[in-house]
Protein backbone atom coordinates (compact mmCIF):
# COMPACT_ATOMS: atom_id res chain seq x y z
CA UNK A 1 0.00 0.00 0.00
CA UNK A 2 1.00 3.56 -0.13
CA UNK A 3 1.83 5.52 2.58
CA UNK A 4 3.12 9.03 3.88
CA UNK A 5 6.25 8.67 6.17
CA UNK A 6 7.55 12.38 8.00
CA UNK A 7 11.28 11.73 8.10
CA UNK A 8 11.60 15.06 9.73
CA UNK A 9 13.15 18.25 8.98
CA UNK A 10 10.11 19.14 6.81
CA UNK A 11 10.63 15.99 4.41
CA UNK A 12 8.14 13.91 3.16
CA UNK A 13 7.81 10.42 1.51
CA UNK A 14 5.11 9.00 -0.08
CA UNK A 15 6.60 5.12 0.30
CA UNK A 16 5.50 1.23 -0.33
CA UNK A 17 4.91 -0.28 3.05
CA UNK A 18 2.95 -3.68 3.64
CA UNK A 19 -0.55 -3.60 4.40
CA UNK A 20 -1.89 -4.22 7.84
CA UNK A 21 -2.86 -7.58 9.29
CA UNK A 22 -5.79 -6.65 11.79
CA UNK A 23 -4.40 -8.13 15.51
CA UNK A 24 -7.38 -9.93 17.32
CA UNK A 25 -8.81 -7.31 18.78
CA UNK A 26 -8.52 -4.75 15.52
CA UNK A 27 -9.97 -3.76 12.78
CA UNK A 28 -8.51 -3.31 9.33
CA UNK A 29 -9.55 -0.25 7.87
CA UNK A 30 -9.83 0.74 3.85
CA UNK A 31 -9.08 4.77 4.45
CA UNK A 32 -11.31 7.16 2.48
CA UNK A 33 -10.49 10.64 4.10
CA UNK A 34 -7.39 11.38 6.40
CA UNK A 35 -6.63 14.93 7.54
CA UNK A 36 -3.74 17.27 7.93
CA UNK A 37 -3.57 18.50 11.70
CA UNK A 38 -1.57 20.87 12.87
CA UNK A 39 -0.14 18.59 15.80
CA UNK A 40 1.09 16.80 12.32
CA UNK A 41 3.24 19.41 11.76
CA UNK A 42 5.73 18.45 14.89
CA UNK A 43 6.53 15.14 13.05
CA UNK A 44 6.87 16.58 9.80
CA UNK A 45 9.30 19.55 11.81
CA UNK A 46 10.90 16.37 13.64
CA UNK A 47 9.99 17.20 17.13
CA UNK A 48 7.14 15.34 18.18
CA UNK A 49 4.41 16.95 20.13
CA UNK A 50 2.78 13.44 21.92
CA UNK A 51 3.71 9.56 20.98
CA UNK A 52 6.80 8.26 22.64
CA UNK A 53 9.79 6.60 20.71
CA UNK A 54 8.24 5.51 18.04
CA UNK A 55 7.11 8.86 16.94
CA UNK A 56 10.65 10.13 17.47
CA UNK A 57 11.72 7.64 15.06
CA UNK A 58 10.72 9.19 12.15
CA UNK A 59 8.90 6.31 10.20
CA UNK A 60 5.91 6.18 11.58
CA UNK A 61 2.62 6.75 9.23
CA UNK A 62 1.01 10.11 10.49
CA UNK A 63 -3.02 10.86 10.18
CA UNK A 64 -4.72 11.04 13.35
CA UNK A 65 -8.29 12.21 11.56
CA UNK A 66 -9.11 9.26 9.43
CA UNK A 67 -12.50 7.64 8.27
CA UNK A 68 -13.01 4.46 6.30
CA UNK A 69 -14.39 1.27 5.79
CA UNK A 70 -13.58 -1.89 7.40
CA UNK A 71 -12.20 -4.67 5.54
CA UNK A 72 -11.20 -7.16 7.99
CA UNK A 73 -11.55 -7.70 12.01
CA UNK A 74 -9.57 -9.57 14.35
CA UNK A 75 -10.35 -13.07 15.71
CA UNK A 76 -11.54 -11.79 19.26
CA UNK A 77 -13.57 -9.05 17.09
CA UNK A 78 -17.31 -8.31 18.16
CA UNK A 79 -19.43 -5.13 17.54
CA UNK A 80 -17.80 -4.19 14.29
CA UNK A 81 -18.27 -5.73 11.41
CA UNK A 82 -17.06 -5.83 7.56
CA UNK A 83 -18.52 -2.91 5.43
CA UNK A 84 -19.06 -0.97 8.85
CA UNK A 85 -18.12 3.21 7.86
CA UNK A 86 -16.46 4.17 10.60
CA UNK A 87 -14.06 6.82 12.08
CA UNK A 88 -10.81 6.23 14.37
CA UNK A 89 -10.33 7.47 17.61
CA UNK A 90 -7.03 8.81 18.23
CA UNK A 91 -6.26 7.31 22.09
CA UNK A 92 -5.70 3.33 22.72
CA UNK A 93 -5.68 2.82 26.00
CA UNK A 94 -4.90 -0.04 28.44
CA UNK A 95 -8.51 -0.25 28.53
CA UNK A 96 -8.35 -1.48 32.42
CA UNK A 97 -7.49 1.77 34.48
CA UNK A 98 -10.05 4.30 35.99
CA UNK A 99 -9.39 6.40 32.47
CA UNK A 100 -10.23 3.70 30.45
CA UNK A 101 -13.15 2.46 31.95
CA UNK A 102 -14.58 6.11 32.12
CA UNK A 103 -13.76 6.32 28.60
CA UNK A 104 -11.02 8.61 28.53
CA UNK A 105 -8.36 6.58 26.96
CA UNK A 106 -6.07 9.57 26.23
CA UNK A 107 -5.75 9.77 30.29
CA UNK A 108 -4.14 6.26 30.31
CA UNK A 109 -1.01 6.09 31.90
CA UNK A 110 -0.03 3.59 29.24
CA UNK A 111 -2.20 5.17 26.02
CA UNK A 112 -0.60 5.11 22.38
CA UNK A 113 -1.78 7.67 20.00
CA UNK A 114 -2.87 6.52 16.55
CA UNK A 115 -0.82 8.38 13.65
CA UNK A 116 2.47 9.24 16.06
CA UNK A 117 3.09 5.83 18.17
CA UNK A 118 1.85 3.32 15.60
CA UNK A 119 1.11 3.80 12.35
CA UNK A 120 -2.31 6.10 11.17
CA UNK A 121 -4.52 6.97 8.66
CA UNK A 122 -2.17 8.57 6.33
CA UNK A 123 -2.17 5.67 3.84
CA UNK A 124 -3.91 3.22 1.89
CA UNK A 125 -5.34 1.18 4.92
CA UNK A 126 -4.57 1.08 8.76
CA UNK A 127 -5.68 -1.02 11.57
CA UNK A 128 -7.15 0.34 14.78
CA UNK A 129 -8.45 -1.65 17.86
CA UNK A 130 -12.04 -2.19 17.44
CA UNK A 131 -13.04 0.02 20.37
CA UNK A 132 -11.51 2.89 18.99
CA UNK A 133 -13.45 2.44 15.43
CA UNK A 134 -16.39 4.71 15.82
CA UNK A 135 -19.59 4.62 14.31
CA UNK A 136 -20.32 6.86 11.15
CA UNK A 137 -23.78 6.27 9.96
CA UNK A 138 -24.38 7.06 6.27
CA UNK A 139 -25.99 10.13 6.76
CA UNK A 140 -22.42 11.74 7.28
CA UNK A 141 -19.53 11.53 4.83
CA UNK A 142 -16.20 10.34 5.34
CA UNK A 143 -15.22 13.80 4.97
CA UNK A 144 -17.08 14.85 7.65
CA UNK A 145 -16.16 11.76 9.97
CA UNK A 146 -12.62 12.40 9.78
CA UNK A 147 -12.88 15.74 11.20
CA UNK A 148 -15.18 15.27 13.52
CA UNK A 149 -13.16 13.59 15.68
CA UNK A 150 -10.55 15.91 16.59
CA UNK A 151 -11.47 18.98 15.63
CA UNK A 152 -15.63 19.03 16.44
CA UNK A 153 -15.32 16.35 19.06
CA UNK A 154 -12.66 18.06 21.08
CA UNK A 155 -14.39 21.64 20.67
CA UNK A 156 -17.73 19.55 21.59
CA UNK A 157 -16.42 18.71 24.89
CA UNK A 158 -14.58 21.65 26.48
CA UNK A 159 -17.25 23.57 25.82
CA UNK A 160 -20.13 21.71 26.75
CA UNK A 161 -17.88 21.55 29.95
CA UNK A 162 -17.60 25.24 30.41
CA UNK A 163 -21.63 25.38 29.76
CA UNK A 164 -21.71 27.42 26.45
CA UNK A 165 -24.88 28.90 25.67
CA UNK A 166 -27.05 31.31 24.26
CA UNK A 167 -26.77 33.95 27.06
CA UNK A 168 -22.44 33.58 26.78
CA UNK A 169 -20.04 35.35 25.02
CA UNK A 170 -17.29 33.51 23.49
CA UNK A 171 -14.10 34.72 22.24
CA UNK A 172 -12.36 32.33 19.95
CA UNK A 173 -8.28 33.52 19.74
CA UNK A 174 -6.77 31.51 16.47
CA UNK A 175 -8.86 30.66 13.89
CA UNK A 176 -7.03 27.57 12.12
CA UNK A 177 -8.61 24.26 11.48
CA UNK A 178 -9.32 24.07 15.72
CA UNK A 179 -10.48 27.51 15.82
CA UNK A 180 -12.89 27.31 13.25
CA UNK A 181 -14.52 24.46 14.84
CA UNK A 182 -14.61 26.35 17.72
CA UNK A 183 -16.93 28.94 15.86
CA UNK A 184 -19.29 26.37 14.28
CA UNK A 185 -19.95 24.70 17.69
CA UNK A 186 -20.05 28.00 19.72
CA UNK A 187 -22.90 28.88 17.18
CA UNK A 188 -25.00 25.85 17.40
CA UNK A 189 -24.89 26.10 21.52
CA UNK A 190 -26.22 29.78 20.62
CA UNK A 191 -23.53 31.54 21.91
CA UNK A 192 -22.61 35.55 21.13
CA UNK A 193 -19.32 34.46 19.03
CA UNK A 194 -15.99 36.93 18.76
CA UNK A 195 -13.39 35.90 16.40
CA UNK A 196 -9.84 36.69 16.53
CA UNK A 197 -7.05 36.56 14.14
CA UNK A 198 -4.25 37.99 12.54
CA UNK A 199 -5.01 36.93 9.28
CA UNK A 200 -8.29 38.98 7.52
CA UNK A 201 -8.96 35.82 5.36
CA UNK A 202 -9.19 33.37 8.26
CA UNK A 203 -11.58 36.20 9.69
CA UNK A 204 -13.42 36.57 6.79
CA UNK A 205 -14.25 32.65 6.99
CA UNK A 206 -15.23 33.03 10.60
CA UNK A 207 -18.17 35.55 9.59
CA UNK A 208 -18.94 33.22 6.87
CA UNK A 209 -18.91 30.25 9.52
CA UNK A 210 -21.32 32.39 11.98
CA UNK A 211 -19.07 34.72 14.05
CA UNK A 212 -21.01 37.65 14.89
CA UNK A 213 -17.52 40.09 15.37
CA UNK A 214 -13.95 39.83 14.40
CA UNK A 215 -10.78 41.20 15.79
CA UNK A 216 -7.63 41.57 13.97
CA UNK A 217 -4.78 41.09 16.89
CA UNK A 218 -2.01 42.39 14.72
CA UNK A 219 -3.94 45.89 13.83
CA UNK A 220 -5.08 46.44 17.59
CA UNK A 221 -5.12 45.16 21.52
CA UNK A 222 -7.49 42.23 20.99
CA UNK A 223 -8.52 42.19 24.54
CA UNK A 224 -9.21 45.79 24.66
CA UNK A 225 -10.85 45.12 21.33
CA UNK A 226 -13.27 42.56 23.03
CA UNK A 227 -13.95 44.54 25.91
CA UNK A 228 -15.42 47.38 24.52
CA UNK A 229 -17.28 44.41 22.65
CA UNK A 230 -18.75 43.84 25.45
CA UNK A 231 -19.49 47.04 27.05
CA UNK A 232 -15.97 46.80 29.43
CA UNK A 233 -17.21 43.37 30.60
CA UNK A 234 -15.04 40.61 28.88
CA UNK A 235 -16.27 37.46 27.73
CA UNK A 236 -17.82 34.75 29.73
CA UNK A 237 -15.76 32.17 27.97
CA UNK A 238 -12.39 32.49 26.04
CA UNK A 239 -10.98 29.25 24.09
CA UNK A 240 -7.70 30.45 23.23
CA UNK A 241 -6.65 27.93 19.85
CA UNK A 242 -3.39 29.19 18.20
CA UNK A 243 -1.26 27.88 21.26
CA UNK A 244 0.43 31.40 20.66
CA UNK A 245 1.50 32.95 24.10
CA UNK A 246 -0.15 36.38 22.57
CA UNK A 247 -3.18 34.60 21.91
CA UNK A 248 -3.14 32.68 25.47
CA UNK A 249 -2.48 35.92 27.14
CA UNK A 250 -5.38 37.82 25.04
CA UNK A 251 -7.65 34.79 25.87
CA UNK A 252 -7.02 35.08 30.08
CA UNK A 253 -6.78 39.03 30.03
CA UNK A 254 -10.02 39.37 27.71
CA UNK A 255 -12.07 36.93 30.22
CA UNK A 256 -14.34 38.39 32.59
CA UNK A 257 -14.65 38.60 36.09
CA UNK A 258 -16.02 35.17 37.05
CA UNK A 259 -15.47 33.55 33.17
CA UNK A 260 -14.02 30.78 32.09
CA UNK A 261 -10.95 30.16 29.87
CA UNK A 262 -9.75 27.15 27.70
CA UNK A 263 -6.90 26.54 26.34
CA UNK A 264 -6.87 24.05 23.52
CA UNK A 265 -4.26 24.76 21.41
CA UNK A 266 -0.43 22.58 21.53
CA UNK A 267 1.97 24.81 23.43
CA UNK A 268 5.01 24.17 24.82
CA UNK A 269 6.06 27.28 26.75
CA UNK A 270 4.12 29.88 28.03
CA UNK A 271 4.31 32.84 30.42
CA UNK A 272 1.54 34.52 32.55
CA UNK A 273 0.70 36.70 35.56
CA UNK A 274 -1.81 34.06 37.33
CA UNK A 275 -2.55 37.04 40.10
CA UNK A 276 -3.94 39.49 37.94
CA UNK A 277 -5.05 37.44 35.00
CA UNK A 278 -6.49 34.48 36.90
CA UNK A 279 -6.70 34.89 40.81
CA UNK A 280 -8.19 38.15 41.53
CA UNK A 281 -10.92 37.34 38.85
CA UNK A 282 -11.77 34.11 39.86
CA UNK A 283 -11.31 32.63 36.65
CA UNK A 284 -12.05 28.94 35.80
CA UNK A 285 -9.13 27.68 33.25
CA UNK A 286 -9.38 24.59 31.71
CA UNK A 287 -7.30 22.07 29.26
CA UNK A 288 -9.56 20.96 25.83
CA UNK A 289 -8.25 17.93 24.39
CA UNK A 290 -9.87 15.59 22.90
CA UNK A 291 -13.33 13.72 23.92
CA UNK A 292 -13.99 10.35 26.23
CA UNK A 293 -15.30 7.37 23.47
CA UNK A 294 -18.98 7.59 25.27
CA UNK A 295 -19.56 11.19 24.44
CA UNK A 296 -19.13 9.86 20.30
CA UNK A 297 -23.26 9.21 20.17
CA UNK A 298 -24.00 12.31 21.64
CA UNK A 299 -21.53 14.36 19.17
CA UNK A 300 -23.55 12.53 16.15
CA UNK A 301 -26.78 13.77 17.53
CA UNK A 302 -25.19 17.39 18.38
CA UNK A 303 -23.62 17.51 14.40
CA UNK A 304 -27.18 15.78 12.91
CA UNK A 305 -29.88 18.17 15.21
CA UNK A 306 -27.98 21.09 14.27
CA UNK A 307 -27.39 20.77 10.61
CA UNK A 308 -23.87 21.30 10.85
CA UNK A 309 -21.84 22.13 7.90
CA UNK A 310 -18.63 19.90 9.32
CA UNK A 311 -17.24 20.29 5.89
CA UNK A 312 -16.78 23.92 5.89
CA UNK A 313 -13.94 23.54 7.57
CA UNK A 314 -12.02 21.87 4.68
CA UNK A 315 -10.39 24.18 2.20
CA UNK A 316 -7.81 21.46 0.27
CA UNK A 317 -8.24 18.32 -0.45
CA UNK A 318 -4.98 15.98 -2.02
CA UNK A 319 -4.46 13.01 -3.20
CA UNK A 320 -1.69 10.86 -1.28
CA UNK A 321 0.67 11.30 -3.84
CA UNK A 322 0.69 14.90 -3.37
CA UNK A 323 1.64 14.76 0.50
CA UNK A 324 4.57 17.09 0.07
CA UNK A 325 2.29 19.84 -1.88
CA UNK A 326 0.21 19.44 1.02
CA UNK A 327 2.16 19.55 4.34
CA UNK A 328 4.54 22.14 2.69
CA UNK A 329 1.01 24.33 1.91
CA UNK A 330 -0.28 23.91 5.85
CA UNK A 331 2.89 24.56 6.94
CA UNK A 332 3.28 28.14 4.94
CA UNK A 333 -0.74 28.74 6.39
CA UNK A 334 -1.99 28.72 2.51
CA UNK A 335 -4.42 25.90 3.27
CA UNK A 336 -6.95 25.67 6.31
CA UNK A 337 -8.13 22.43 6.65
CA UNK A 338 -6.83 19.92 4.50
CA UNK A 339 -7.80 16.39 3.83
CA UNK A 340 -6.33 13.15 1.84
CA UNK A 341 -9.11 11.36 0.00
CA UNK A 342 -9.72 8.22 -2.16
CA UNK A 343 -12.48 7.14 -4.39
Amino acid sequence: MRAVILPGDKKVVVADRQRPEPKPHEVLVQTKVSAICRSDMSLYYGNPIVGGEAAETGDVIPGHEAAGVVVAVGDAVTGVAVGDRVAAHLAVGCGHCEYCGAGYTMLCPDWKCFGFDFPGGDAEYFTIAARNALPLPEHFSFKAGAVMTDMIGSQYHVQKKMGVSGNKTVAVIGLGPMGSAAVLVAKCFGARVIAVDILDERLEQARILGADDVVNSRDADAAAAIRELTHGRGVEIAIDCSGNPAGQNTALDAAAKLGCVAFVGESRATEINPSDQILRKLLTVVGGWYFPLGEWPEILRFIADNNVDVEAIISHEYSLEDAEQAFGAFDRRETEKAVFTWS
